[in-house]
């Protein structure tokens, strides 16, 4: 593998920063070679090279002296990957490499301005700066001028129409434009972590008094990354004032809860590195929310009613009282008596706050707070028949356990007020409330009756499913704790509701698990193609191997050298006889001999001969291999796609309708003789293939299965 890593200084110029970053995407994504950029930001406002001059960017390839500043790097890029960053004459590049750097990046607009004005006219009768494709004069020209923002200001004007076409052109390739874009918001996203404090400073009242937080999930399915958002920012708020974290376990409704689901949720969150200074149940509450209940009724602030569901639901939305508003309050209590018998009367009946009739706020229209329930409760047995709803033992036990600020997502915002009025009927404490954004994220339903709709379904092998946004889910998938932390403290406390996309927390994750996953190799089973290698040993040699060439702490692995090499059809059916090739990790070889008997089928005769003394940098193609005489093991290599094919489904659309009938997909592959020691959860590499967790270690003669880990650069990256 040809690796160079891009060293990049703080306070390194955009205009020297861009054309570099866009330089090392375009080799990067070539098909034809499998180069690993690595940015490395330094502490330092910059950096010295030999001659002691100040650098704020350079470039280093594997064993190979640092080459410093913005010009050396970017022809250094263009001499290493001419094929790539090429199409004309040195000279003629390396002008407009000298051009963009040094015309474009200055602040004396006169001076851009006539280099503007040279762009365009140079540009007249041209699609490029030089050739017929995009090249290095091209990305450096591009860099500058997106670095430079009296340019930008000068080609929205559209007075330099030559230019404007070009530039817009340029923006339109993927590999290029989206550099920028995507830096602009990755440069974004660490201010906001490195001004954590400030931005998540948002005027809590009252915190001289003690500040006590709680985090209630419901026990009625796994925790999900918008729980972990709910739960960590209760966290932060406890621990920014030295107050106090509840975790507090909201048990309403035994119909839908169990304890596998309550004793998993404080599994995740143990995960997550939260642990409440005390756990609770609404469940301990139950006797004093009864009686707080009965209180209403005898305050003439609650009724019993036994209107039929569907009725009370359109009365509620036109405005219209219930027949039961206006019994008396000795009747509400002995029929709320009766509920909570369960009896044949009681089980008709559930009891309503007496808030409001027509209020435009529909949460203030006398709200359901008891129901009856004779189902068994996973804590309290059969001990109540009669249970709370989630809005009215919300605020009270809030107060109950003296929690000071309730942090919770912002659609409960409509039912603040109901909130309040519960509070304030029964003449408790005050509790202030503080909203926050959910996480939404494209292509992903977190409501749990829908989540629980795949599990029953059987769409999904489960609740830890790696296609399911919960936590277990997602570190199935790969998900590191560390990113995901990271991830959601940079969302912060903000009020705006907007649709995430999962490239951005796999992008995170995979700055994470890149500098620690150990490199392997796996070859597709489909068409898979023994080749004699000419001047290989006859006897098969190993030898020990680091791992991870830039972190020798991840230790050495065993790689065997032979005569007979296996190699993927892929890459057999794009040699050409004479061609030179790499095979990585070993060296060059010449493709000697291939046959292929439909010029249109694969190849099933293939001859190499090494070639140790070739320059990997002059080859277009480095091909993965392993020697046959060794004892190689069977994998199942699996992807994952969305579950819903919708960016966002709206209120009025059922998301049944946008359920994706495909989303796994398996391939086997042999890989080499070291994966037969992996573990499951370890995560590695599978060179020109992707990250991948374990799932389930080779045992048994079954083969191990891997998951494919996304890194934010693919399509289906959850």
């Amino acid at each position: 593998m040809l690796q160079f890593n891009l060293l990049v200084a703080q306070k390194a110029p955009q205009a020297d920063l861009y054309p570099a970053l866009i330089a090392s995407n375009v080799v990067n994504t070539h098909a034809s070679f499998d180069v690993t950029p690595v940015a490395v930001a330094f502490e330092d406002a910059e950096f010295l090279d030999k001659s002691n001059k100040a650098s704020t960017i350079g470039i280093q390839f594997e064993a190979e002296e640092v080459i410093y500043g913005a010009e050396a790097v970017l022809k250094k890029l263009l001499a290493s990957f001419p094929k790539i960053l090429g199409g004309a004459s040195e000279e003629q590049e390396n002008h407009w490499v000298t051009f963009g750097l040094t015309r474009l990046g200055g602040k004396d607009f006169k001076v851009t301005s006539a280099a503007l004005e040279e762009l365009n006219n140079h540009l007249s009768l041209r699609t490029f700066l030089v050739g017929y494709t995009e090249t290095i004069a091209d990305i450096t020209v591009y860099g500058a001028l997106s670095a430079n923002g009296q340019a930008i200001s000068a080609i929205k004007r559209n007075h330099l129409p030559n230019l404007v076409r070009w530039f817009k052109y340029v923006s339109a390739i993927d590999r290029i434009g989206r550099v920028v874009e995507d830096f602009k918001a990755e440069l974004s996203s660490k201010k906001k972590t490195k001004s954590k404090e400030s931005n998540f400073e948002i005027g809590l009242l009252d915190t001289d008094k003690g500040v006590v937080t709680r985090f209630p999930p419901e026990p009625s399915g796994y925790l999900h990354i918008g729980h972990a958002k709910a739960a960590m920012l209760n966290q932060y708020f406890a621990e920014h004032y030295k107050g106090k974290l509840i975790i507090r376990f909201d048990d309403t409704n035994p119909s839908k809860e169990k304890q596998e689901f309550q004793d998993s949720i404080l599994k995740d969150l143990e995960l997550l590195g939260i642990k409440g200074d005390v756990i609770t149940y609404t469940s301990d509450s139950f006797d004093r929310l009864y009686e707080q209940a009965i209180k209403l009724i005898k305050l003439g602030k609650a009724y019993c009613d036994d209107t039929i569901q569907e009725q009370m639901r359109k009365e509620r939305m036109d405005g219209i009282a219930s027949k039961n508003r206006e019994r008396s309050i000795e009747e509400n209590l002995r029929i709320f008596e009766e509920m909570a018998k369960a009896s044949e009367e009681g089980v008709k009946n559930c009891l309503r706050a007496k808030m409001s009739v027509d209020n435009p706020n529909k949460a203030m229209r006398d709200p359901v707070i008891y129901r009856c329930n004779p189902a068994t409760h996973h804590r309290t047995g059969d001990k109540y028949k009669i249970y709370p709803t989630y809005d009215f033992a919300c605020p009270l036990v809030d107060e109950f356990e003296g929690v000071t600020h309730a942090l919770r997502t912002i659609e409960y915002r409509d039912r603040n007020p109901q909130y309040w009025w519960f509070l304030d009927a029964l003449n408790l404490r005050k509790v202030h409330v503080w909203d926050f954004s959910r996480l939404n994220f494209i292509k992903t339903v977190l409501s749990k009756r829908k989540l629980a709709w795949f599990v029953d379904e059987g769409i999904v092998g489960g609740w830890d499913d790696p296609r399911f946004p919960t936590v277990r889910g997602i570190r199935r998938r790969g998900m590191t704790i560390e990113a995901l932390k990271q991830f959601i403290l940079s969302q912060g406390p903000s009020k705006n509701v907007v649709n995430l996309d999962w490239t951005i927390i796999w992008a995170m994750n995979k700055k994470v698990i890149d500098p620690v996953s150990p490199r392997h190799t796996a070859l597709l089973k489909s068409g898979l193609i023994t080749a004699n290698l000419v001047g290989g040993p006859e006897t098969p040699v190993t030898e020990d191997k680091p791992k991870h060439v830039k972190n020798d702490a991840v230790g050495k692995k065993k790689v065997v050298f032979g005569s007979s090499v296996l190699l993927e059809q892929a890459d057999a059916r794009s040699f050409s006889a004479g061609e030179e090739i790499t095979l990585m990790g070993w060296g060059n070889a010449f493709v000697t001999k291939i046959v292929r008997p439909d010029p249109a089928g694969d190849v099933t005769e293939l001859e190499l001969k090494l070639h140790l003394e070739g320059d990997f940098k002059k080859t277009d193609k480095k091909v993965t291999w392993l020697a046959k005489d060794q004892n190689l093991v069977d994998v199942e290599l699996v992807d994952f796609d969305y579950l819903i094919t919708k960016d966002k489904i709206e209120e009025d659309e059922d998301f049944k309708a946008f359920v994706n009938k495909a989303t796994e997909f398996r391939e086997t592959a042999v890989a080499d003789c070291n994966i037969a020691d992996v573990k499951e959860d370890e995560v590695l590499q599978f060179e020109r293939k992707g990250y991948y967790r374990c799932d389930a270690p080779a045992k048994d003669g079954k083969p191990a299965v891997f998951f494919c880990i996304p890194t934010g650069k693919e399509k289906n990256s959850k």
